[in-house]
């Protein structure tokens, strides 16, 4: 299967776009919200292969968006699951929505 990157127009509001810029593999989807990512890098700083970095796109605040490096992603979920702000959604092929992370003690 071919990587994809899809971008929506989708409605601006308040100088927010609501729509995904989405990207897919073999193991599912990465979509980033634009009108919520703030450009914090957390998920940067948590992804476990280490396949998120900076875009050349700027966010609503005028800082980088986040994108993930599709071909390596393997679809786990950690950068959804740190964002503070909702602007990560993961979608797995044929399952849906990862799992909430269980912390570790």
């Amino acid at each position: 299967m071919k990587d994809v990157e899809k971008k929506s127009e989708g409605p601006v509001e308040d100088g927010r776009r609501w729509e995904a810029n989405t990207f897919e593999n073999e193991k599912g989807r990465w979509n980033v919200y634009p009108g919520l990512c703030k450009g914090c890098g957390l998920c940067i700083e948590k992804c476990p292969v280490r396949v998120i970095e900076w875009s050349k796109e700027l966010g609503f605040m005028g800082t980088p968006l986040v994108r993930p490096i599709i071909e390596g992603c393997i679809v786990c979920g950690i950068c959804q699951t740190v964002c503070p702000d909702a602007a990560i959604h993961i979608e797995h092929k044929g399952r849906g929505v990862p799992p909430a992370a269980v912390p570790v003690h």
